[in-house]
């Protein structure tokens, strides 16, 4: 989402950076450019316009000016004041007195209430509340229905309501239900509109009335811009909510309903949708996101998320595998699936600090996804004995396996080639020695394309260390080779 804004504040700060000395003039000017880039995020012209100030106002104060960083202090100042508009910290949900707690969720129609209350339940799951459902959507068509499938998904129980029920007595019976059942913790999924009207405004101020909810979320689209900020207002007015989930944040959205609502509301943003799987909604955390803008990655959510993914048990059965040289096909594709769950590479790269530059080198390259999703169909095309030993494959299984995961019997044997490969590099680091790389540079057991190593031969001077990732044409690389072949024969000469 914030992939425009983030370049253009990275090329006014490496203009600040070329500065030996910064002086009014070249503060203004820098400032300049961040007051467009923010405005180009269709963030508030006001917000925009605080928040400059705030930013000049401590930039030409003597600790910049008498710094020997300059532009590194402009930079420091810049992120502190990103995280003070994001909210400044991150606001958990406030539960207070006995359970159930009651969540009711808000918003226009579109805006993804249904799919967030169902992520919220899984995430309340987690933190060992028991959530219980309640669809109170009971005018756009298949909204009962499709919390119904959620729920069944996830395991977590709904409330069985019918379009024929009125929206206020659904939630207020759904109280004495989730005490029955022992849950925690109810997530109301109100009716949206296209608009605000009356009509609906009047049954949520009902239901609150009716229900006293612990929490108001109001769910906006952050594809919406500027126009979820002003809905969310008129929200506010209505319903004093008392935070808010942006949604769609992994798409191509400018970012300015993000950088501008807790400003225009006061109210904090609690969570945010990163894609659409269920398991794919984050708590908001400002100093994260403000270091996602400028640059600088999300190392402590990239950990949470291999948290989340890994198992600290089967990753310490996983170790003495390794260092047994045991590692087979199984543990191979187990590792795989895991790295899947992470998210998209280009996701995992947004996290991982500095790698800004690589990022846009990867712009039109094609992600590995479709590589390793070949592997794992190769793998799981194998039976459990094929797996765990890959020695018996004779050519008989190789054109079953080629024929089960829709590829062919050169690519199959290259899979094998590679692992075993792998599993002899293995066993020489278990005996305390550092093998050569295999020629080409690529990590065994890891497709034609996948795995490679940065700085081996055979890497594509394009792009090294990268998996999937073209380098320069093979007449390019030629032209490169004869140029330091004559340079090598001039130094000989002299």
């Amino acid at each position: 989402m914030f992939d425009s804004l983030s370049d253009r504040l990275e090329s006014v700060f490496r203009k600040l950076r070329g500065h030996g000395r910064l002086d009014e003039n070249n503060i203004q000017e820098g400032l300049r450019e961040v007051r467009l880039a923010l405005l180009e995020a269709d963030v508030n012209f006001k917000v925009v316009r605080n928040f400059v100030e705030r930013v000049k106002g401590r930039a030409l104060g003597q600790d910049v000016l008498a710094s020997l960083t300059p532009g590194q202090q402009v930079i420091k100042i810049v992120h502190e004041e990103l995280i003070a508009l994001l909210g400044g910290e991150s606001c958990a949900l406030e539960f207070k007195g006995k359970p159930p707690y009651v969540i009711m969720m808000a918003g226009l129609q579109g805006s993804g209430k249904t799919t967030s209350a169902a992520k919220l339940a899984l995430h309340l799951r987690r933190q060992k509340y028991a959530p219980y459902l309640v669809p109170a959507d009971v005018y756009r068509p298949a909204a009962i229905d499709q919390l119904q499938k959620l729920g069944a998904e996830l395991g977590v129980p709904v409330y069985p309501s019918t379009v024929e029920m009125n929206p206020v007595d659904i939630c207020a019976a759904s109280l004495r239900e989730a005490e029955l059942k022992g849950c925690s913790v109810i997530i109301m999924d109100t009716a949206g509109r296209l608009h605000i009207d009356d009509l609906l405004m009047q049954e949520l101020v009902g239901i609150k009335e009716k229900c006293r909810p612990h929490e108001i979320l109001f769910v906006a689209d952050a594809m919406t811009g500027q126009d979820a900020v002003t809905v969310a207002e008129k929200f506010n007015e209505i319903l004093d909510i008392t935070g808010v989930v942006l949604t769609k944040m992994d798409g191509d959205a400018r970012g300015g309903a993000a950088l501008s609502i807790k400003s225009i509301t006061g109210k904090p943003l609690k969570f945010v949708g990163m894609g659409e799987r269920l398991s794919e909604l984050e708590v908001f955390h400002p100093d994260r996101i403000a270091s996602r803008i400028l640059g600088m990655g999300d190392v402590l959510t990239l950990i949470e998320k291999a948290q989340s993914t890994i198992d600290a048990k089967e990753a310490e059965a996983l170790e003495k595998k390794f260092k047994k040289a045991e590692f087979d096909l199984e543990d191979f594709r187990t590792q795989m699936r895991r790295i899947k769950k992470l998210g998209s590479l280009e996701g995992i790269l947004k996290l991982i600090p500095g790698m800004g530059q690589v990022r846009k080198q990867l712009q039109d390259v094609q992600m590995p996804e479709k590589e390793l999703s070949k592997v794992e169909a190769m793998i799981s095309s194998m039976t459990m004995g094929e797996r765990r030993d890959p020695k018996i494959i004779n050519a008989s299984r190789k054109q079953r396996i080629a024929r089960g995961s829709g590829t062919t019997v050169a690519e199959i044997n290259q899979l094998l080639k590679n692992f075993e490969q792998m599993q002899k590099m293995m066993k020489k680091m278990a005996g305390g020695k550092m093998p050569a790389m295999p020629q080409g540079g690529r990590m065994p057991g890891m497709p034609p394309g996948l795995g490679r190593m940065p700085g081996m031969s055979g890497m594509p001077a394009g792009m090294p260390g990268l998996p999937g990732v073209p380098g320069r044409s093979a007449a390019e690389a030629a032209k490169i080779k004869e140029k330091r072949k004559k340079a090598k024969k001039q130094r000989k000469k002299k």
